[in-house]
């Protein structure tokens, strides 16, 4: 028998310590070092007493001559998906998607598993947290019980792979979830950062020498991240964040790593009766049923990877009566908040000081990019005088903390998916250089002083409808 030795593991960061501490050195955690047990590693003798190994094949870069070339990817059937992956899933490639509870992981994955069948390809799911019963029933609901997809209801990660390996290796396996695979190489519970690395070293090792892709399930953390140890993220091959409001009725499949495609790029679905439908234009989604003539709300043409997509950013701006002023943010970065309302207050003439701020993206949808810097402005200006603003006007630029409005990148872009959806003029940064549709009128702007004159010449919003004050709290230079 192996001889066993224990270790203690950090379940948050994976650091590993050879006696029990009450706070991990590496993250800072309190409580989350737990002792393991594991087999030594039969490798860890003299070099002496190792088995030989026979010497690695090398191959040259352009392929074998007379080898048998497959198709280099697998589509899903799903658009969105696809979108996500890069045009399909490469054989032999591993991907990990994480996810709240509930967002509907298990839904999509579901659907995709039974849009491959369809295609002749053997696609196998199997469950570590349901039994075949229940996956069936979730298949009925969805109204995909008739699909030719293998289930089986297992966490053994030797067992998956034997059965796996019997017969002609499947093009597609779903596991579902990581966190509750164990193997037998390691003595510790299912979910523990040595089981996590285990498990998935084994299956990745499988997809490697099969081609089969691999999709793994990762559970997430109260902070979002994907639980278990982050060298998980760096095995595989791409990583993907499904996202959510339990409030929104649409779901954001998001790339946040891929060796085999673009990053950033975004795959949009809503939640039906019938699982998770495609959204072939998510901008006329996000911009359903906003209020043209409310002060405050300003159209963002942002980008997410190759999509261009406009999104309404909502802000509200009213007098504090705290020492503090509250500065609440929904789907966009507080700092970068922060670092506008500066600009706004010491180049722009904009005094916020005596005031709460409360900025939303319409939809639940998260921003990154600093190109809708100058759309944030614009609706806090707007919140701020009382003006509404155009209601067919798009706003991206990014704001300088001079005061200077800078050129983004993919203008073209943003401006034809404005122009589709039926918007007549754009505001965007002077010298953009987009070389775009001249049929499009644009108002390029240099500074953040010329945004805020443009607004506040269309006058404050009369005494008496909803701010209550005869002065506006802006400096009319």
């Amino acid at each position: 028998m192996a001889k066993l030795h224990q270790t203690f593991v950090c379940q948050s960061c994976g650091a590993v310590y050879n006696r029990w501490r009450g706070r991990c050195e590496a993250c800072n955690g309190w409580n989350t070092i737990v002792e393991e047990t594991g087999a030594a590693s039969p490798q860890s003798g003299p070099v002496k007493t190792r088995p030989s190994r026979a010497k690695g094949r090398v191959f040259p870069l352009e392929g074998l001559t007379g080898e048998v070339k497959q198709a280099p990817r697998i589509p899903s059937g799903i658009g969105e998906l696809d979108r996500v992956t890069g045009g399909g899933f490469v054989r032999g490639s591993v991907i990990l998607i994480g996810g709240d509870p509930g967002i509907g992981k298990s839904t999509l994955l579901m659907q995709a598993t039974a849009a491959m069948a369809r295609t002749g390809e053997r696609v196998v799911y199997i469950s570590g947290e349901e039994a075949v019963a229940q996956v069936r029933l979730r298949a009925e609901r969805l109204g995909l019980s008739d699909m030719p997809v293998e289930l089986a209801a297992e966490t053994n990660v030797e067992d998956i792979v034997e059965t796996l390996s019997q017969g002609t290796p499947p093009a597609l396996a779903i596991i579902d979830s990581i966190q509750t695979m164990w193997t037998e190489t390691v003595e510790s519970a299912p979910g523990t950062v040595t089981q996590v690395r285990g498990s998935a070293q084994t299956l990745i090792r499988f997809a490697k020498t099969t081609g089969t892709a691999v999709i793994l399930v990762g559970h997430v953390t109260k902070d979002g991240q994907i639980a278990g140890p982050r060298v998980v993220e760096h095995m595989v091959d791409a990583v993907a964040s499904f996202e959510g409001d339990q409030g929104h009725h649409f779901r954001i499949l998001r790339a946040v790593k891929n060796r085999f495609g673009p990053t950033d790029e975004i795959g949009v679905f809503e939640m039906t009766d019938m699982g998770l439908a495609e959204v072939p234009n998510p901008s006329a989604l996000f911009l359903a049923g906003r209020d043209h003539a409310a002060p405050g709300t300003a159209v963002f043409a942002g980008m997410e990877g190759t999509r261009p997509l406009l999104v309404e950013i909502q802000a509200l701006v009213a007098p504090s009566s705290l020492g503090m002023p509250r500065r609440a943010v929904v789907g966009w970065d507080p700092n970068r908040l922060s670092m506008v309302l500066a600009v706004l207050e010491a180049h722009g003439g904009i005094r916020l000081g005596t005031h709460d701020v409360y900025l939303n993206v319409a939809g639940g949808l998260r921003i990154t990019e600093p190109a809708a810097d100058l759309a944030v402005a614009a609706a806090l200006v707007s919140s701020l005088s009382g003006s509404a603003l155009p209601a067919e006007t798009v706003y991206f630029g990014e704001i300088g903390l001079s005061g200077a409005i800078r050129p983004v990148a993919q203008a073209p872009a943003r401006l034809k998916e404005a122009l589709k959806l039926g918007f007549a003029k754009a505001v965007t940064p002077q010298g953009r250089g987009d070389g775009g549709d001249g049929n499009f009128p644009t108002e390029a702007l240099r500074h953040i002083a010329d945004l805020v004159a443009g607004i506040a010449s269309n006058g404050p919003r009369p005494v008496g409808q909803g701010r209550g004050r005869d002065a506006p709290d802006y400096d009319e230079d």
